[in-house]
């Protein structure tokens, strides 16, 4: 399994792709836009939509958990592939040693229990791609945070990923779903996921068999990636949910992280923090 694994990388991203990813599971180095934001994010406090997520821990790349002062949760159902069970209530496990952050069952594009201005910081890791309708999403998640609080939110490169068959999402469709109202049962994309999934890189390690009955059962599971991303399209996104991008920096082995204010228009007057991609698609 672990030859055939490399020899994968090795076929689509070349000996430099092998070497950086092997890099970054010994080294886990953090996001070099951490240091210059970290003072806004001590003491804060923080929802999370999905997770817990590994790149928010004390080792990962952008380690927010340890300095927050809680992070209370969302997730879609009370029970989902990834975290089993869920208990609603004082029961998010951020962190070991902290106490428990507040536990809600509500969809991302909706969160009725939060009153606006809630929270200081929005974290979202890998969510927003299984979500039918990211505009709605990020309107929801601007709603809830303070006056100039924070989005934290890190997205799957193509690239790196089972979606690098297929065609970059454009803003123009993302704004159609928006305006459409476009809702989790929405099956717009799988057939094109059907056709060009990699399943050679899907950690689930699935046959094509089952990796079609799961895509039926979506609307229960939550696992498809509803709209594939690159660097451009997540920045571009998130502009126009009215977030001013304070960095953006793609990560191997599959991240996109951008960091942005909540704003009442996006301002393009100023350029956010960047950093050479290692994703070909981006260049």
């Amino acid at each position: 399994m672990i030859i055939n694994q490399v020899l994968t990388v090795v076929r689509t991203e070349g000996a430099a792709g092998l070497l950086a990813r092997a890099g970054s599971r010994i080294l886990k180095p953090r996001a070099k836009s951490f240091r210059a934001l970290r003072e806004r994010l001590v003491g804060k406090r923080a929802l999370e939509i999905g997770g817990p997520s590994a790149p928010f821990q004390a080792r990962g790349i952008f380690p927010t958990y340890p300095i927050l002062a809680t992070v209370d949760n969302c997730n879609f159902a009370s029970r989902t592939i990834w975290e089993g069970e869920i208990d609603a209530g004082a029961s998010f496990r951020f962190d070991p040693a902290r106490p428990a952050g507040r536990q809600y069952i509500a969809e991302a594009t909706a969160l009725p229990e939060i009153a606006g201005g809630s929270y200081d910081v929005v974290l979202s890791c890998h969510t927003i791609e299984h979500t039918a309708n990211p505009l709605k999403a990020l309107q929801e998640w601007r709603r809830v945070l303070q006056d100039d609080g924070l989005l934290v939110l890190i997205v799957p490169h193509k690239d790196g990923t089972f979606d690098h068959r297929r065609p970059v999402t454009s803003l123009g469709h993302l704004m159609e779903d928006f305006d459409r109202n476009t809702d989790e049962d929405d099956t717009t994309h799988v057939l094109e996921i059907l056709r060009l999934h990699d399943l050679r890189r899907d950690p689930g390690g699935t046959t094509a068999e089952a990796f079609a009955q799961r895509s039926a059962a979506n609307l229960e599971i939550r696992a498809l990636h509803h709209h594939v991303f690159d660097t451009a399209l997540v920045e571009a996104m998130v502009r126009r949910a009215g977030f001013r991008p304070l960095a953006v920096e793609a990560r191997r082995p599959y991240h996109i992280l951008l960091v942005a204010e909540k704003n009442g228009e996006a301002d393009t007057s100023t350029e956010p923090m960047r950093f050479a991609s290692p994703f070909r698609s981006d260049r």
